[in-house]
């Protein structure tokens, strides 16, 4: 025995490395590789182009409007200056934007250092502006100084104009490459910057510039920056050219009235402060309404920070200690009662927050967050005082905001007792689960799927035709509760919802917990008619309001189930619009006439309808015979669990809308109007929008 353990020791000595020892000289030989010769060094503006997402976020929609934000933030850093009061944004044909300003106009002279003009070096090189002295700008946003020149690199085609010194000057670029040097074209008496570009198709895979976007974000750049004057057209049909024009003389104080115009006010007067410390000007303005959701929106340099900041912490941190300290000193705080928390100040609390500061520091490229520590206990000093101020001239009001306060206190802690008794940590561990959830045999939450489904028919389809190792099946029983009417005791009540969050695992309120999501795909399949859609709108409200994670971590799904069922020549076709069953029923030889009244009934055809079969005339039942059938799904509950597995469940042919948040503000209004207690901002809302409405059904 020992010997033949000696000569298998020999053999291993004797033969060639493998495994691991291979791995080695590979290791080895490629660091010998590995040289100064392999170092790229990216010059000028080439970085920007090789990794345009470290610098505007995405080559998608996003980043794509994000160019247009970075030249009008130039320009709104000349109006909070005071050096420009009109900004003319223009939206011209072959995706050309033109972006016009009054300020001083860049400079023109030659830049010492570089030798070269001063425009030039802006337009070329990163870290190169004005915004690095605080000569020539207070206060900035912009990239960090690097916002033209990130749009000129990623742009197929800029040219710059300026206007200043009693001369008009031009430079034309192309992909970030000055095509000439910049030279005086002739006079004007005027003075301003104009930036016109167009986008590189080889950076961004769809150049198509949203108007609603664009208008949204730039009436709020208008109430941010009082006294500037914001017009915006759309001339890229020169047969309907469109022009919106902003104005807000009363600033974040009639953003507010804005945001909370279809509200039940609890304050009549909006708080308002504006000043400076410590080289801080803190403006901010709020008032409460008859509603449980927080609306808060904080800006830095009139840049939107989503993900709040130090800013937002101080304007908190003062609020709930002045109502506290208010309170007690009215006796509208009573000694039984615990002092307010700042979940408590903040519910139905509609405020903006916006300071300018030097040096901004945001944490990520594109500026979600506020890092500057000093901004903090400059904004928690000036609110607090101000908010003294104002409680002590203003007791009605004062009287109204704490009753209010007290209220949520009083349903926070039925909330706590209520979520308590239902969410146990054994509930949430999967080891009660609901009854009624099919639940998949896997555990890895990337790979896993939940499909909410309307009606316990739907839900046995689904559940017997599903993939079971990755797919789970929720069927919830009619119309879930409107999260937008109640507070977290009631949702926590309602049988529905209670199943959904237990299956969900996350929790819900302060101890949400995205960590713990049992699914990484939930997916929201109602049928295709009038209370299917409204299901579906109800459960987007609940996840907008209080799971909102799961939309900004791409989570939420929509399914697409589909419309139609054709059967022609013995073959069965599925169709998800009205659009491709018009295509395809076009394409058939034998009724091309007739397809224009197949929104009735075309001759040759047999539309069925909930089971219902309408006979065509007896003389065209030969061409019945050769013809088509066509089926309008209804219900979920029609298709059998192959036909729902294949059309609507198969990951390989199956089609999911992702849901996501465009606009933060614009998501907000438009749940307050639909889903909220008043009546004529929803009345009125329908009016306006109901000739633009699609897939109809009545």
């Amino acid at each position: 025995m020992k010997k033949q353990i000696t000569k298998k020791i020999n053999e291993i000595k004797e033969s060639k490395p493998t495994g691991d020892l291979v791995k080695d000289k590979d290791k080895k030989a490629a660091s010998q590789e590995y040289s100064a010769s392999q170092i790229t060094v990216l010059d000028g503006l080439e970085p920007v182009r090789r990794r345009p997402a470290m610098y505007i976020g995405s080559v998608g929609p996003d980043g794509l409007h994000h160019l247009i934000w970075e030249v009008v933030d130039n320009s709104i850093d000349e109006a909070i200056g005071g050096f420009c009061n009109k900004i003319i944004i223009e939206l011209l044909p072959d995706n050309l934007i033109r972006v016009t300003d009054n300020g001083r106009g860049i400079p023109v002279d030659m830049h010492k250092q570089v030798g070269k003009s001063a425009l030039e070096v802006v337009l070329t090189k990163l870290h190169a502006g004005g915004k690095f002295s605080h000569d020539a700008y207070k206060v900035s946003g912009g990239l960090h100084g690097v916002g033209v020149s990130v749009v000129n690199a990623l742009s197929i085609y800029l040219k710059a104009e300026v206007r200043r010194d009693g001369g008009l000057w031009m430079q034309e670029y192309k992909k970030g490459q000055p095509v000439s040097k910049a030279k005086q074209v002739g006079k004007s008496s005027e003075r301003g910057t104009t930036i016109t570009f167009q986008a590189d198709p080889e950076i961004f895979p769809k150049i198509e510039y949203n108007w609603n976007t664009i208008l949204n974000h730039l009436r709020q750049q208008a109430y941010l920056t009082k006294g500037v004057r914001i017009i915006v057209v759309d001339s890229r049909k020169a047969s309907d050219i469109t022009k919106h024009q902003f104005y807000f003389e009363g600033g974040i104080i009639a953003y507010v009235q804005h945001l909370n115009r279809t509200n039940k006010i609890r304050n009549q007067n909006i708080f308002y402060v504006n000043k400076e410390s410590e080289g801080i000007i803190v403006e901010t303005a709020f008032q409460y309404i008859d509603d449980f959701i927080e609306t808060a929106y904080s800006f830095a340099n009139n840049i939107y920070t989503p993900e709040g900041g130090t800013h937002i912490l101080g304007f908190r941190t003062a609020l709930t200690r002045i109502l506290n300290t208010y309170g007690r000193a009215h006796n509208l705080l009573k000694e039984k009662d615990d002092n307010l928390t700042g979940e408590d100040t903040r519910e139905g609390l509609t405020a903006v927050v916006s300071i300018k500061i030097r040096d901004p520091q945001f944490e990520g490229q594109t500026k979600a967050k506020l890092g500057n520590t000093e901004a903090r206990p400059v904004v928690e000093t000036v609110v607090g005082e101000a908010l003294t101020t104002f409680l002590e001239e203003h007791p009605r009001d004062a009287e109204d905001m704490i009753a209010k306060c007290v209220l949520a206190a009083r349903a926070r802690q039925a909330a706590k007792s209520a979520r308590d008794a239902v969410l146990r940590k054994s509930a949430l561990e999967g080891f009660t689960l609901p009854g009624k959830l099919a639940d998949c045999s896997s555990r890895e939450a990337e790979k896993c799927e939940l499909f909410i489904v309307e009606g316990d028919s739907a839900g046995g389809s689904c559940k017997m035709g599903r993939d079971r190792q990755f797919q789970a099946i929720l069927p919830l029983r009619g119309k879930v509760l409107n999260v937008e009417r109640a507070r977290l005791d009631k949702i926590l009540a309602n049988q529905e919802l209670k199943s959904l969050i237990i299956a969900l695992g996350t929790n819900i309120g302060e101890q949400f917990d995205i960590t713990k999501l049992r699914y990484h795909k939930i997916i929201i399949m109602s049928d295709a008619d009038v209370d299917g859609m409204h299901i579906r709108t109800l459960l987007l409200t609940f996840f907008y309001r209080y799971m909102p994670q799961l939309i900004e971590n791409n989570y939420l799904y929509i399914a697409q189930p589909p419309l139609y069922r054709i059967n022609y020549n013995r073959e069965i076709k599925y169709f998800y619009s009205d659009e491709e069953k018009d295509n395809f029923l076009e394409s058939v030889p034998s009724h091309k006439k007739s397809v224009a009244a197949t929104k009735k009934i075309a001759k040759g055809f047999v539309v069925q309808k909930i089971g219902e079969t309408t006979q065509p005339e007896q003389e065209e039942k030969k061409e019945v015979e050769a013809g088509v059938n066509i089926q309008r799904y209804k219900g979920l509950g029609e298709m059998n669990p192959e036909e729902l597995f294949t059309t609507t469940m198969d990951y390989n042919k199956r089609t999911l809308k992702q849901v996501a948040i465009d606009d933060i503000s614009l998501a907000d209004e438009v749940f307050d109007i639909l889903m909220g207690k008043e009546v004529e901002p929803r009345k009125k809302f329908i009016q306006t929008h109901a000739k633009t409405v699609q897939n109809l059904d009545i």
